[in-house]
Formats: structure tokens, C-alpha cells, sequence
């Protein structure tokens, strides 16, 4: 696993952020998005719109990757 997170820029309904993310979970992003047919910008607005109380984004992203991974195996 990698130490340190990479930040990448992503683009949520026209403004732009950035996540930090381990490369494993920026690689199971990357999946989970092909697997929904989503772009990751598209992914990322649906689970930020989705997310409940004071998570963030990119905790929001890692649980979503996890459930993804749960759900295959």
C-alpha cells in the first residue's frame, strides 16, 4: 500500500477540488467508475451529494470504493 495520498483535481457540478486518496483507492475509484459507465467527475458529485454529516469527500470515496469491493466479493 502506498505511505503517502495523491492529490488529484476533480470537477464537482463546475467547481473544482481537490481529493487526496491512496493510489489503491484512486485505482478502485477509477474501477468503480467503469463499472458504473460514469466519468470520475460524475461519480465523485454523486457520492458527495450523497454523503451524510461532517464525512469528507475523499472519506466518501474510499467508503464507496470498499463497498464496492465488498459487494463483488
Amino acid at each position: 500500500m502506498s505511505a503517502r495520498p495523491a492529490k488529484h483535481s476533480l470537477t464537482l457540478r463546475g467547481h473544482r477540488t481537490s481529493v487526496s486518496l491512496e493510489a489503491e483507492f484512486w485505482h478502485g475509484f477509477r474501477e468503480l467508475a467503469a463499472a458504473r459507465e460514469m466519468g470520475l467527475n460524475e461519480l465523485a458529485a454523486e457520492i458527495d451529494e450523497s454523503r451524510e454529516g461532517d464525512i469528507g469527500l475523499a472519506s466518501a470515496i474510499r467508503l464507496a470504493v470498499l463497498r464496492h469491493y465488498q459487494q463483488r466479493g
